[in-house]
Protein backbone atom coordinates (compact mmCIF):
# COMPACT_ATOMS: atom_id res chain seq x y z
CA UNK A 1 0.00 0.00 0.00
CA UNK A 2 1.24 3.26 -0.78
CA UNK A 3 0.68 6.53 0.96
CA UNK A 4 1.27 10.11 0.44
CA UNK A 5 3.73 12.43 0.85
CA UNK A 6 3.83 16.26 -0.04
CA UNK A 7 5.18 19.58 0.55
CA UNK A 8 9.03 20.73 -0.74
CA UNK A 9 10.65 19.88 2.49
CA UNK A 10 8.98 16.34 2.81
CA UNK A 11 9.52 15.50 -0.78
CA UNK A 12 13.02 16.48 -0.71
CA UNK A 13 13.25 14.27 2.03
CA UNK A 14 13.00 11.39 0.42
CA UNK A 15 14.30 12.42 -2.69
CA UNK A 16 17.45 13.04 -0.57
CA UNK A 17 17.74 9.39 1.41
CA UNK A 18 15.07 7.24 0.33
CA UNK A 19 14.37 7.18 -3.04
CA UNK A 20 13.67 3.56 -3.43
CA UNK A 21 10.99 4.22 -2.04
CA UNK A 22 8.96 6.65 -3.97
CA UNK A 23 6.20 5.22 -6.66
CA UNK A 24 5.61 8.59 -8.41
CA UNK A 25 6.22 11.88 -8.04
CA UNK A 26 3.62 14.62 -9.08
CA UNK A 27 4.86 18.09 -9.55
CA UNK A 28 1.93 20.86 -10.56
CA UNK A 29 2.30 22.03 -14.35
CA UNK A 30 2.17 25.62 -12.48
CA UNK A 31 5.30 25.31 -10.64
CA UNK A 32 8.05 26.10 -13.12
CA UNK A 33 10.54 28.09 -9.82
CA UNK A 34 13.48 27.42 -8.55
CA UNK A 35 12.02 24.68 -6.05
CA UNK A 36 10.53 23.17 -8.89
CA UNK A 37 13.40 22.78 -10.29
CA UNK A 38 15.13 21.70 -7.40
CA UNK A 39 12.96 19.20 -7.17
CA UNK A 40 13.24 17.67 -11.13
CA UNK A 41 17.16 17.70 -10.46
CA UNK A 42 16.68 15.44 -7.26
CA UNK A 43 14.28 13.17 -8.96
CA UNK A 44 16.54 13.12 -12.18
CA UNK A 45 19.76 12.10 -10.25
CA UNK A 46 17.58 9.48 -8.25
CA UNK A 47 16.13 8.01 -11.09
CA UNK A 48 12.78 9.19 -9.99
CA UNK A 49 10.17 10.11 -12.97
CA UNK A 50 8.28 13.22 -12.45
CA UNK A 51 5.04 13.53 -13.50
CA UNK A 52 3.61 17.02 -14.52
CA UNK A 53 -0.13 17.34 -13.45
CA UNK A 54 -2.55 19.88 -13.14
CA UNK A 55 -3.04 21.54 -9.43
CA UNK A 56 -6.83 20.27 -9.11
CA UNK A 57 -5.69 16.89 -9.84
CA UNK A 58 -3.25 17.32 -6.78
CA UNK A 59 -6.34 19.34 -4.68
CA UNK A 60 -8.43 15.92 -5.25
CA UNK A 61 -5.80 13.33 -4.11
CA UNK A 62 -4.64 15.39 -0.81
CA UNK A 63 -6.12 16.80 2.03
CA UNK A 64 -3.55 19.30 2.89
CA UNK A 65 -1.26 22.63 1.69
CA UNK A 66 0.98 20.70 -0.92
CA UNK A 67 2.47 23.65 -2.49
CA UNK A 68 1.99 21.84 -5.91
CA UNK A 69 4.50 18.96 -5.25
CA UNK A 70 3.46 15.05 -3.65
CA UNK A 71 4.95 11.83 -3.86
CA UNK A 72 3.29 8.47 -2.84
CA UNK A 73 6.20 6.30 -1.27
CA UNK A 74 6.06 2.51 -0.04
CA UNK A 75 5.31 3.01 4.13
CA UNK A 76 8.34 3.00 6.46
CA UNK A 77 9.43 3.50 9.72
CA UNK A 78 11.33 6.70 10.44
CA UNK A 79 14.33 7.00 9.06
CA UNK A 80 13.29 3.81 6.53
CA UNK A 81 15.40 2.14 9.75
CA UNK A 82 14.32 -1.56 10.96
CA UNK A 83 15.00 -0.83 14.51
CA UNK A 84 13.54 -3.35 16.97
CA UNK A 85 13.95 -2.96 20.59
CA UNK A 86 16.41 -5.40 21.30
CA UNK A 87 19.05 -3.52 18.84
CA UNK A 88 17.76 -0.72 20.57
CA UNK A 89 18.81 -1.57 23.68
CA UNK A 90 21.84 -3.60 22.37
CA UNK A 91 23.33 0.24 20.85
CA UNK A 92 22.32 1.81 24.26
CA UNK A 93 24.47 -0.72 26.17
CA UNK A 94 27.46 -0.05 23.95
CA UNK A 95 26.87 3.40 24.09
CA UNK A 96 26.23 4.46 20.60
CA UNK A 97 23.03 5.70 21.86
CA UNK A 98 23.36 8.07 24.21
CA UNK A 99 19.74 10.29 23.44
CA UNK A 100 16.41 9.44 22.73
CA UNK A 101 13.16 10.62 22.74
CA UNK A 102 9.86 9.09 24.53
CA UNK A 103 6.47 10.48 23.20
CA UNK A 104 4.21 9.09 25.86
CA UNK A 105 0.45 9.51 24.32
CA UNK A 106 1.15 12.54 21.48
CA UNK A 107 -2.03 11.37 19.17
CA UNK A 108 -1.84 14.30 17.01
CA UNK A 109 0.66 14.03 13.72
CA UNK A 110 1.34 17.64 13.78
CA UNK A 111 2.79 17.56 17.05
CA UNK A 112 4.25 14.37 15.88
CA UNK A 113 6.25 16.05 13.28
CA UNK A 114 7.17 18.85 14.83
CA UNK A 115 8.45 16.42 17.51
CA UNK A 116 10.41 14.51 15.07
CA UNK A 117 11.73 18.05 13.09
CA UNK A 118 13.19 19.00 16.47
CA UNK A 119 14.47 15.28 17.50
CA UNK A 120 16.63 15.41 14.12
CA UNK A 121 17.83 18.93 14.91
CA UNK A 122 19.45 17.97 18.03
CA UNK A 123 20.73 14.39 17.88
CA UNK A 124 18.12 12.37 18.85
CA UNK A 125 18.88 8.96 17.74
CA UNK A 126 15.34 7.32 17.54
CA UNK A 127 12.26 8.46 19.10
CA UNK A 128 9.99 5.93 20.81
CA UNK A 129 5.97 5.46 20.95
CA UNK A 130 3.48 3.22 22.68
CA UNK A 131 1.99 0.88 19.98
CA UNK A 132 -1.62 2.03 20.96
CA UNK A 133 -2.51 5.64 21.83
CA UNK A 134 0.09 7.22 19.77
CA UNK A 135 0.36 9.42 16.43
CA UNK A 136 1.62 7.65 13.05
CA UNK A 137 3.72 8.84 10.53
CA UNK A 138 1.49 9.98 8.23
CA UNK A 139 1.17 12.66 5.41
CA UNK A 140 0.52 15.71 7.33
CA UNK A 141 3.33 14.34 10.00
CA UNK A 142 6.31 13.72 7.48
CA UNK A 143 5.33 17.31 6.29
CA UNK A 144 5.76 19.03 9.61
CA UNK A 145 8.68 17.22 9.75
CA UNK A 146 10.04 18.46 6.77
CA UNK A 147 12.61 15.64 6.11
CA UNK A 148 13.08 14.35 10.10
CA UNK A 149 11.13 11.55 9.44
CA UNK A 150 13.31 10.01 6.89
CA UNK A 151 16.29 10.38 9.39
CA UNK A 152 14.84 9.78 12.67
CA UNK A 153 13.87 6.20 13.51
CA UNK A 154 10.66 5.67 15.26
CA UNK A 155 9.81 2.70 17.34
CA UNK A 156 6.64 1.94 18.31
CA UNK A 157 6.82 -0.56 21.60
CA UNK A 158 3.98 -2.75 23.24
CA UNK A 159 4.79 -2.37 26.66
CA UNK A 160 6.77 1.19 27.15
CA UNK A 161 7.40 0.93 30.86
CA UNK A 162 9.29 -2.33 30.01
CA UNK A 163 11.20 -0.85 27.12
CA UNK A 164 11.97 1.99 29.92
CA UNK A 165 13.28 -0.36 32.32
CA UNK A 166 15.31 -2.61 29.71
CA UNK A 167 16.93 1.13 28.49
CA UNK A 168 18.09 1.67 32.56
CA UNK A 169 19.38 -1.86 32.58
CA UNK A 170 21.40 -1.11 29.56
CA UNK A 171 22.96 2.53 31.51
CA UNK A 172 20.19 5.35 30.30
CA UNK A 173 19.23 7.95 32.72
CA UNK A 174 15.22 8.21 32.59
CA UNK A 175 14.18 12.24 32.56
CA UNK A 176 10.51 12.70 32.77
CA UNK A 177 8.69 15.93 31.96
CA UNK A 178 6.14 16.91 34.47
CA UNK A 179 4.46 20.48 35.62
CA UNK A 180 4.64 18.89 39.33
CA UNK A 181 8.23 18.32 39.56
CA UNK A 182 10.41 19.99 41.75
CA UNK A 183 13.53 20.09 39.65
CA UNK A 184 13.80 22.71 36.78
CA UNK A 185 15.61 20.91 33.32
CA UNK A 186 18.37 23.41 34.10
CA UNK A 187 19.55 21.96 36.91
CA UNK A 188 19.77 18.18 35.77
CA UNK A 189 22.91 17.09 34.26
CA UNK A 190 21.94 15.44 31.13
CA UNK A 191 25.28 14.73 29.24
CA UNK A 192 25.43 10.99 29.97
CA UNK A 193 23.19 8.90 28.16
CA UNK A 194 19.34 10.18 28.40
CA UNK A 195 16.15 9.34 27.74
CA UNK A 196 13.63 12.42 27.42
CA UNK A 197 10.50 11.40 27.86
CA UNK A 198 7.03 13.46 26.57
CA UNK A 199 3.55 13.25 27.91
CA UNK A 200 0.59 13.88 26.83
CA UNK A 201 -1.06 17.59 26.31
CA UNK A 202 -3.43 17.99 29.32
CA UNK A 203 -2.77 14.51 30.80
CA UNK A 204 1.11 14.60 30.55
CA UNK A 205 2.87 11.12 31.68
CA UNK A 206 0.83 8.07 32.27
CA UNK A 207 1.74 6.69 36.09
CA UNK A 208 3.36 3.76 34.99
CA UNK A 209 5.73 5.76 32.58
CA UNK A 210 6.31 8.39 35.32
CA UNK A 211 7.22 5.40 38.01
CA UNK A 212 9.96 4.51 35.33
CA UNK A 213 11.86 7.54 35.44
CA UNK A 214 14.70 8.41 37.26
CA UNK A 215 14.15 11.85 37.40
CA UNK A 216 11.05 14.54 36.65
CA UNK A 217 11.65 18.08 35.71
CA UNK A 218 9.66 20.95 34.91
CA UNK A 219 10.02 24.10 32.64
CA UNK A 220 9.53 27.47 34.39
CA UNK A 221 6.69 29.08 33.60
CA UNK A 222 6.14 32.89 34.27
CA UNK A 223 2.71 33.82 32.41
CA UNK A 224 -0.56 32.83 32.66
CA UNK A 225 -0.71 29.37 30.81
CA UNK A 226 0.26 26.44 32.72
CA UNK A 227 1.70 24.55 29.82
CA UNK A 228 3.05 24.80 26.73
CA UNK A 229 1.99 22.03 23.59
CA UNK A 230 3.72 19.22 23.90
CA UNK A 231 5.67 19.56 20.52
CA UNK A 232 7.05 23.47 21.64
CA UNK A 233 8.24 22.12 25.13
CA UNK A 234 9.92 19.43 23.55
CA UNK A 235 11.61 21.87 21.28
CA UNK A 236 12.92 23.70 24.48
CA UNK A 237 13.95 20.59 26.15
CA UNK A 238 15.81 19.11 23.87
CA UNK A 239 17.95 22.27 23.22
CA UNK A 240 18.75 22.17 26.82
CA UNK A 241 20.18 19.10 26.41
CA UNK A 242 21.96 19.98 23.34
CA UNK A 243 23.23 22.87 25.08
CA UNK A 244 24.62 21.21 27.86
CA UNK A 245 26.49 18.80 25.77
CA UNK A 246 27.83 21.42 23.17
CA UNK A 247 29.29 23.51 26.14
CA UNK A 248 30.87 20.17 27.73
Amino acid sequence: MSEWIYGFHAVEGVLGRSPERINSLWLATNRRDKRAQRIEQLAASSGVAVSRVERYQLDREIDGRHQGVAITVRPAEGGGEVLTESSLLEQVSKGQFTLLLVLDGVTDPHNLGACLRSADATGVQAVIVPKNNSAEINAVASKVASGAAETVPLLAVTNLARTLKGLQQAGAWIVGTSGDADQLIYELDMTGPTVLVMGAEGDGMRRLTAEHCDYQVKLPMVGSVSSLNVSVATGVCLFEILRQRQSG
